[in-house]
């Protein structure tokens, strides 16, 4: 049985229920959505002791004011935005209680871009086409398909457990300098080898218009082979596409479902996570890796979670 949660004091910058994401409906025009950070999600869900995928709060840069409405366990894991519990700091990446009438609130960012809040026993919003992950863009999922505000009460099914903390060697580090790898490719017949080799060596910047849908870079123009449009065909997760302008656009968790740009390389998933932690400023490089290098670092993040899950 269900029950009142937490009421939202303060909603912060963007805060949104999201969870790993609804899988199986691009081809209908439906984004995935999810939580940009997926290894922060899971951990922070890893600790409260709910499956890896359950609904957390995904809270950008300003984060939320809370009043919990009843005991609960929670684990705060992603970018630190200094998070207090009635004016004291509190630990991250780690498992605490909350009591009825404490108060979590946010100060300020000190590193990362986004923080991901666990309760244990998940959070009560309808499923959408099998996720709770709020598209904002499309109305769709999460707490009535939008960001939280103000005055909302958010159900859930609370308990209390003990304590856990994730081991320092396992929490990220989010520097203002980045390397992110990719695979080069699909379009690679847009791009000369010059092209390829000037991609890799050179040196962008996350620029302030970016959001959930994509981050805009600012570097090098890179050039196309015959223009940058092509037939419209579906966009993954990471996808660098090159517009006319040259400038490199990675499409992220609420990206479009098809577009009609070369895309010159894609992220790797285990590196996605890092991308959300930047903030507009960062310094971005690439670095390629093989499909090969890409899955056994993909199975590699799997076997960690599937040990801690133990």
């Amino acid at each position: 049985m269900t029950e009142r949660l937490f009421k939202v004091l303060k909603p912060g910058l963007q805060t949104t229920v999201q969870d790993l994401g609804r899988t199986g409906y691009q081809q209908y025009g439906i984004s995935p959505a999810g939580a940009m950070d997926s290894y922060s999600m899971q951990m922070a869900n890893l600790l409260v002791g709910n499956p890896l995928g359950e609904g957390v709060l995904e809270a950008a840069v300003l984060g939320p004011s809370l009043e919990a409405l009843t005991d609960a366990s929670i684990a705060i894991c992603g970018g630190d935005l200094e998070p207090m519990v009635n004016s004291s700091k509190v630990p991250m990446w780690k498992c605490f209680a909350l009591k009825k009438g404490d108060i979590l609130s946010f100060k300020t960012v000190i590193n990362g871009a986004r923080a991901y809040i666990s309760f244990a026993g998940g959070i009560d919003v309808p499923l959408v086409l099998g996720s709770k992950s709020t598209f904002i863009n499309g109305k769709l999922g999460g707490f009535k398909g939008r960001a939280l505000e103000s005055g909302d009460l958010v159900y859930g099914k609370p308990f209390v457990r003990k304590n856990r903390f994730v081991h320092k060697n396992l929490i990220p580090e989010y520097p203002r300098e980045i390397e992110i790898r990719v695979i080069i490719g699909p379009h690679q017949d847009k791009f000369s080898q010059t092209e390829k080799d000037r991609f890799l060596s050179s040196e962008y910047t996350l620029t302030s218009q970016s959001n959930r849908m994509g981050y805009r870079l600012e570097g090098p123009k890179l050039e196309t082979i015959g223009g940058s449009d092509i037939i419209s065909d579906a966009i993954p997760l990471g996808g660098i596409q090159v517009p006319a302008n040259g400038q490199p656009i990675i499409l992220l968790s609420d990206r479009q479902t098809t577009g009609g740009y070369a895309r010159i390389a894609t992220v790797i998933s285990v590196d996605i996570p890092f991308l959300a932690q930047t903030m507009p400023g960062t310094k971005i490089r690439f670095k390629e890796v093989t499909i090969g290098e890409a899955q056994e670092q993909y199975l590699k993040q799997k076997k960690l979670f599937k040990f801690l899950s133990c």
